[in-house]
């Protein structure tokens, strides 16, 4: 059952409890809205937009609340294997299992990375890159917005290394570039053959890019004719039950806190 309900506090509802008022429009037990509460299911606009997790918020009239209540999605736990491979003051950097959102959706964000370090750390998270959910590896997440800021910049200005490895269909040539615009912009995907396995017809590559637009690796790789193993969006010939073979393996930069080179691997 999903529910998505927008609604703008009225001056005779002011005063009210959230939970309560949500738990009276949706008609859904009081119960089930601190849940959703609690798992980022609902969201509070006054001056600014925000997650509200406290039932017992008093409501001001003119606020604005969202609702979008999805039972199956609020029911789902974390995959496990989530992995904290370095913290440091101001980022940390984790392993992010496939099946885990990079951030959360309108529907929560108990099932997302960001959340899930937010908890575990009790610090203010910052994300300044993605990963797609079907995609496992290594991401970067900043903990103060001075950080945040030095981070995102550095991937906009193509100062991270970021070295992927996937298994496709077929046999590649033992190296290539594929520089395809996507989206109506620039793209270019590099890649090296590092084995081949003839009795399954699959190549293993290490992939960098040079841009990130969506989708980017798996779209370039199926449009040459070699698609990510396992996904379950693009290609042809390449399904599986393990699910997509693309993992994000190392991250190079320069610490913000240091001032040095770093590197992060998995």
């Amino acid at each position: 059952m999903a529910i998505e309900l927008r609604h703008q506090v009225l001056p005779e509802e002011q005063g009210c409890d959230a939970a309560s008022l949500l738990s009276r429009l949706s008609e859904l037990p009081k119960q089930r809205i601190k849940d959703a509460m609690s798992k980022g299911a609902v969201v509070l606009k006054r001056k600014h937009s925000k997650r509200l997790r406290r039932a017992s918020e008093k409501l001001q009239a003119g606020d604005q609340l969202l609702l979008s209540y999805d039972a199956d999605i609020l029911s789902r736990s974390l995959p496990e294997g989530i992995l904290c491979l370095e913290q440091r003051k101001s980022y940390s950097i984790w392993f992010k299992p496939a099946g885990v959102m990079s951030q959360g959706t309108a529907f929560g964000d108990h099932l997302s990375l960001l959340r899930q370090v937010e908890q575990q750390l009790n610090k203010p998270v910052f994300l300044v890159h993605r990963l797609d959910r079907e995609t496992a590896g290594l991401m970067l997440i900043a903990h103060t917005k001075a950080a945040a800021a030095t981070l995102s910049n550095l991937f906009q200005q193509q100062q991270i290394n970021k070295v992927y490895q996937a298994w496709v269909a077929g046999q590649t040539p033992p190296q290539g570039e594929i520089v395809t615009p996507l989206d109506g912009k620039p793209a270019s995907t590099r890649f090296r053959r590092l084995a081949y396995d003839e009795k399954l017809n699959q190549s293993q590559l290490e992939i960098t890019i040079a841009t990130g637009r969506t989708h980017q690796i798996r779209r370039h790789l199926a449009e040459l004719g070699y698609p990510v193993m396992g996904d379950p969006r693009y290609g042809n010939n390449n399904k599986n039950t393990a699910g997509l073979q693309l993992k994000a393996v190392q991250l190079s930069f320069e610490c913000p806190e240091r001032k040095q080179q770093v590197s992060y691997s998995c």
